[in-house]
């Protein structure tokens, strides 16, 4: 089992920054892939980052140039730099993660994220 919490999430106005930090404990040794996913109200959690236990990146094509990912395999740690921010990264933000023999992916709570015009 892993357990995951966010936190960093609130309230900007647009064009400015957050930086957002998930929390891995429980069995995090196996943890292969970590990502960020947000939803909007009304619409479909979807991808916004991912990082491989390698280090390898992934981004949609919103996030690309103004997000970063990155991953402590040390401290169990997962960030989100959020830069040049618009009201329409407004969202609730979750960690995932994934252990390739697990059946099931693993989530975070949620932290929201409010970009004000």
């Amino acid at each position: 089992q892993v357990q995951l919490v966010e936190s960093g999430g609130g309230l900007v106005q647009a064009g400015g920054s957050l930086r957002l930090s998930c929390a891995a404990s429980g069995s995090t040794f196996s943890i292969e892939f970590m990502g960020w996913y947000r939803q909007a109200p009304g619409k479909q959690r979807e991808l916004v980052a991912g990082i491989t236990s390698g280090a390898a990146t992934t981004y949609a094509d919103s996030a690309k140039g103004r997000f970063t990912i990155s991953r402590d395999n040390v401290k169990n740690m997962l960030y989100l730099q959020m830069n040049s921010l618009k009201p329409e990264d407004t969202a609730v933000y979750y960690c995932k993660a994934e252990r390739p023999l697990d059946p099931i992916a693993y989530w975070g709570q949620g932290t929201q994220v409010t970009v004000s015009s």
